[in-house]
């Protein structure tokens, strides 16, 4: 559990708010419990809505919300494409569908090997450099704009050197 865990961290977070607005500290209460799981799981929504004193629906909508966060295990990487329409005017669905057809797999599914996980996302703020999309590693959010099959390629045999190396 959280709170046993990291108490003193959940302290710093809680002690950022005011009391009365404590709630506020959900997402990055969020945030350290998709550290210490790998992502957010209903168990971890109810921790979080316990430490705030809220219902877990409140929490939980976050999750669903927010791109980066993820209710659901995933890779190590996640490779975010967006599809917004400015993005699909300039190929990003066909980019996407030709990037999940090279990884054998299908929109929203993992690698394989566990390391890729391929997502569609809503607005990434460069439509005029798609196709693009956000990596999630565990060193921080990374942006890959103007993509082709080929440089999206290079980057994940990058990524699976790198784990191999590790």
């Amino acid at each position: 559990m959280l709170v046993n865990k990291y108490p003193k961290e959940i302290d710093r977070i809680l002690d950022k708010f005011p009391p009365e607005r404590k709630r506020a500290a959900a997402l990055p209460l969020l945030y350290l419990a998709q550290r210490e799981y790998g992502h957010v799981s209903k168990e971890a929504i109810r921790e979080v809505a316990g430490i705030l004193d809220v219902d877990p629906t409140q929490v939980g909508g976050l999750v669903g919300f927010y791109t980066l966060l993820h209710d659901k295990p995933g890779g190590k990487y996640r490779l975010q494409v967006c599809t917004d329409l400015p993005c699909a005017l300039r190929g990003a669905e066909e980019f996407a569908e030709e990037l999940c057809d090279n990884l054998r797999i299908k929109m929203g599914e993992t690698t394989e090997d566990g390391l890729i996980t391929v997502e569609e996302v809503k607005c990434l703020a460069g439509c005029d450099k798609a196709p693009m999309f956000q990596l999630q590693a565990p060193d921080g959010i990374h942006y890959f704009e103007n993509q082709d099959i080929e440089s999206a390629m290079e980057l994940i045999e990058e990524l699976r050197q790198r784990d191999d190396d590790a």
